[in-house]
């Protein structure tokens, strides 16, 4: 049987979030997404793309020469063959990141996967999809990641990071919704409460003032 995704584009460019900000990375950006965030910059990616087989996909990628991996969307998890594929770029020696909405089930993801994970915030329009069991698989080499676009979504913020005690379980980042939330005051607010959070920001916006990062 062969496994096919659904694509919206390979890429290479810089890490332009997460920990490993700034190192040359391979993007595969799947097609699809059952949320609708106000503030996303990737909505080209919910609908059409092509109808890829796995091990093209994977080619693809082959031919950059990198390292690191991200699988994104779109909302990768939506494409059940999105196992298979991390499962292979983990066995040929890629270091490889999910980045998911945390709207879906991530406990079927292989343990050598990375997951960037969102809890969506209340401006998102969609904290109602937040789906909390996922934080039990967890672990320290995972992040998860709070979209922040004003002074509710910190304070909500904060309290979810307590409730679960997230800096014990696993990375926590908080990135500023851009045009909605200064950077310098999302910066000021976690030296002023002490958090032991990292502070983020969208480098390929900085570097190039697109979405893609390409």
């Amino acid at each position: 049987m062969i496994d096919y995704l659904r694509l919206t584009e390979v890429f290479y460019s810089l890490q332009g979030e997460s920990n490993t900000v700034g190192l040359p990375t391979v993007f595969i950006r799947l097609t699809g997404c059952p949320l609708r965030c106000v503030y996303c910059d990737t909505s080209y990616a919910f609908t059409g793309g092509e109808k890829i087989p796995l091990d093209e996909v994977i080619a693809n990628v082959e031919k950059y020469g990198a390292k690191y991996i991200t699988v994104t969307g779109g909302e990768p998890l939506s494409q059940p063959a999105v196992h298979p594929l991390m499962t292979q770029l983990a066995d040929k020696g890629y270091l490889v990141s999910l980045e998911t909405s945390g709207a879906l089930d991530v406990s079927k993801v292989d343990s050598r996967i990375i997951k960037v994970m969102d809890l969506k915030t209340p401006s998102s329009g969609e904290l109602s999809r937040n789906h909390y069991q996922n934080i039990d698989y967890l672990t320290a080499e995972d992040q998860l990641k709070f979209v922040i676009g004003n002074d509710d979504d910190y304070d909500w913020s904060k309290k979810i990071l307590v409730q679960y005690d997230l800096t014990n379980r696993c990375q926590v980042l908080f990135s500023p919704v851009v045009g909605q939330m200064s950077p310098e005051r999302l910066a000021d607010k976690i030296l002023q409460d002490r958090l032991l959070v990292r502070f983020q920001i969208q480098l390929h916006k900085y570097l190039w003032a697109d979405a893609q990062g390409k």
